[in-house]
Formats: C-alpha cells, sequence, structure tokens
C-alpha cells in the first residue's frame, strides 16, 4: 500500500519573508539583529500581531524555495538608532509559491508543508540518538540522560549542531522524519570523525614529534 500524503494547507498571501545567508530548522532559536528599516518594519508587525515570519536562504543570489517560518519569542535589546536584536524560533516549513512586491517588505504567497505518513524506522531512530550522544559526550563532558534522548526529534537535534547551510537546507526539504535521521547519521559520524582527527592533531602538536607512552 503506498504511503499517504497529508492534504496540504491552503496557501497563506502576504506572508513576511527575510532572505538571510543562514537556514533556520524547526525548534531551532536563532539571533537576529535588525538594522534595515523594512526589516524593522516587518518584525514590528509580527510583534504586535504575534504573527510568523519566514526565513529564506539566500544563496549565491539565489532564493531557495523552501524555508522555515519562525516566531519572535523575545526582543534581546533596543538600542537608541531603533536598531535591535531580537531571539527567534523556527516553527514549521514552508514553500515558496509567489514573490509579492506591493508590501513595505519582502513577502510571498506560501505554503506550508506537511510531514509524510510513515512508520517511525526505530533502528534509524536510535542509531542517530546514539551517535548524537556521543557527539555531546565528546564536544563538552555531557552525558545525555536517555529519556531526554528519547524526546528528540532530527530536527531538535539538528539545531543545536553546526552544521553547513547546505546539510541544513537539505535536512529542512525532507519531509520524512525517517530520512532526516539517516541523513544525521551520516552527519553525525562525519562531524565525529572530524572531532576526532582535530584531537590527534593537537596531542602530536603538544608532543613536540616525541611519542608518550605515558
Amino acid at each position: 500500500m503506498p504511503r499517504l500524503e497529508h492534504v496540504p494547507e491552503a496557501p497563506v498571501q502576504d506572508f513576511p519573508l527575510f532572505p538571510l545567508g543562514i537556514v533556520a530548522l524547526p525548534t531551532e532559536s536563532v539571533p537576529l539583529h535588525i538594522f534595515e528599516d523594512r526589516y524593522r518594519t516587518m518584525i514590528e508587525e509580527c510583534l504586535d500581531g504575534e504573527s510568523e515570519f519566514g526565513i529564506v536562504w539566500l544563496s549565491d543570489d539565489e532564493l531557495k524555495p523552501v524555508g522555515c517560518a519562525c516566531e519572535v519569542e523575545r526582543v534581546l535589546e533596543r538600542d537608541d538608532d531603533g536598531t535591535f536584536t531580537i531571539l527567534v524560533r523556527g516553527t514549521r516549513v514552508f514553500r515558496l509559491l509567489e514573490r509579492q512586491d506591493d508590501l513595505p517588505y519582502p513577502a510571498g504567497i506560501v505554503e506550508f508543508l506537511a510531514e509524510r505518513e510513515e512508520t517511525p524506522d526505530v533502528h534509524v531512530e536510535q542509531e542517530a540518538h546514539g551517535l548524537y550522544a556521543e557527539l555531546v559526550e565528546q564536544a563538552t563532558d555531557r552525558v545525555l540522560e536517555p529519556e531526554e534522548l528519547a524526546a528528540m526529534s532530527a530536527y531538535g537535534m539538528a539545531a543545536t549542531v553546526d552544521f553547513g547551510t547546505d546539510a541544513k537546507q537539505e535536512l529542512l526539504e525532507l519531509r520524512s522524519e525517517n530520512a532526516r535521521l539517516r541523513l544525521l547519521t551520516l552527519l553525525f559520524r562525519a562531524a565525529i570523525k572530524q572531532m576526532e582527527l582535530v584531537e590527534r592533531a593537537q596531542l602530536r602538536a603538544r608532543s613536540n614529534g616525541k611519542v608518550h607512552f605515558c
């Protein structure tokens, strides 16, 4: 039997857009410094209406069609010149259908993307959680509790690791949790290997060319 897809929501018009050189993920918290007049207007409207706006990756002058809606968690700082710094949190994934130029800031018609209905792959989930726990312990010496790991989705784990924008965009565009977890296992393995290589290089540098046996 083929997997079923959720019926997508109706497109939303006049959705505020913030083209940036970053990719935001659902659950991820991102600080933003707002200084351009058009984006100050946009964020003020979002604050007043407690509404979302979308971060879309502007890569080599190409605006990616899939982005992440965000809500403002709090205003961190307001400066005398009218600029301010906010902390936003990713909420849900959308596809940009059409740009709009009739508002004082970038906007567009978007559709929010549903997740694929599928049976969770327990093996893949356990593997991703295990590699994530290993990476966290290697990077921070922090040992994650099993309950904490079990509650973390692919987005939740990815939001705490500094992946490149290409990898984050690929994660954002996948509509399958199983597929995201499979991609994360590859990314976590690569990150662990890179950390091990860095640690070995640091040990060699400290040894002054000599091998220490104790």
